[in-house]
């Protein structure tokens, strides 16, 4: 028993250390941050023009909701794409510090080292969400004065459960292909965002892509925290969203993982956690 505790006190060390020091890397690069941040509010801006746009041709939908929506769906989609891409960029941040080596053959469990990066993805990712939401919406004067934001933070955790579950299996393509895989990662997280309704309904794109987007953790977030915020609606009123998050949460976890194992094994095997590739 007391074996099994010291165990588990060292891994919980180890997890807070993970996440330590990813805190550090982004208060050393704090200018660069600021910068990408510059970077997404413009983003964001840009997508929520569309429907300004709409409005300026003589669109006759209710603009102010399609503003809403637009901003919901590039906020949303831009925290899911912070933990995503933390994910998927575990091992090149490794590398561009010169620690993969000692980071991939440490006394450090994989679950508690990727866990900790997907947790310290999920917490910078609410502290810009915050910030980039605040920002869009002073900047069209957008008020939410029936929005149940409760229920919409607690679809937001349960979605990051599954989106930490497919970053780890996107985080094994730098470490197999130390030249492209981290392209690719970013290729994988595109190809969500065009089937997942994050710009526009999910029932307008041809059926084939509709049954795509029934696999996507963040299908069934957007739509219920649009839902949620535009609407007011209740947990119960979105319990079919939030059912299909739970259920992929429990399975993405536990696959992510076991895929991540079978690649770092074969990284091993093969030299490739070598800093230059």
């Amino acid at each position: 028993m007391r074996a099994t505790s010291g165990v588990a006190r060292g891994q919980a060390i180890a997890l807070m250390g993970v996440l330590e020091r990813n805190a550090y890397l982004v208060k050393r690069y704090g200018w660069w941050e600021l910068a990408f941040f510059v970077w997404t509010v413009a983003n964001t801006l840009t997508i929520v023009f569309i429907a300004k746009g709409v409005e300026a041709t003589g669109g006759t939908l209710d603009v102010t909701r399609q503003t809403a929506s637009l901003l919901i769906g590039a906020v949303i989609w831009s925290y899911l794409g912070i933990v995503f891409e933390i994910l998927t960029e575990t091992v090149a941040w490794e590398r561009w510090e010169g620690t993969i080596e000692y980071t991939f053959m440490a006394p450090l469990a994989r679950s508690v080292h990727l866990v900790g990066m997907g947790a310290f993805g999920v917490l910078y990712g609410l502290v810009r969400t915050t910030a980039l939401f605040g920002v869009v919406a002073l900047f069209f004067g957008l008020t939410f004065p029936g929005a149940n934001f409760g229920a919409a933070l607690v679809l937001l955790a349960v979605a990051s459960v599954s989106f930490i579950g497919v970053g780890m299996v996107t985080a094994i393509l730098p470490l197999v292909s130390p030249e492209k895989g981290a392209q690719l990662g970013f290729i994988a997280q595109g190809m969500l965002l065009v089937v997942s309704g994050v710009y526009y309904p999910v029932d307008v794109m041809p059926g084939w892509m509709q049954a795509i987007a029934m696999v996507s953790p963040a299908t069934y977030a957007l739509h219920g925290i649009r839902a949620a915020v535009l609407d007011g609606a209740s947990l119960n009123a979105v319990w079919g969203d939030l059912w299909p998050l739970l259920v992929m949460g429990v399975v993405a976890i536990p696959a992510g993982l076991a895929i991540f194992r079978r690649g770092e094994g074969y990284a091993k095997r093969h030299g490739k956690l070598s800093r230059s590739g």
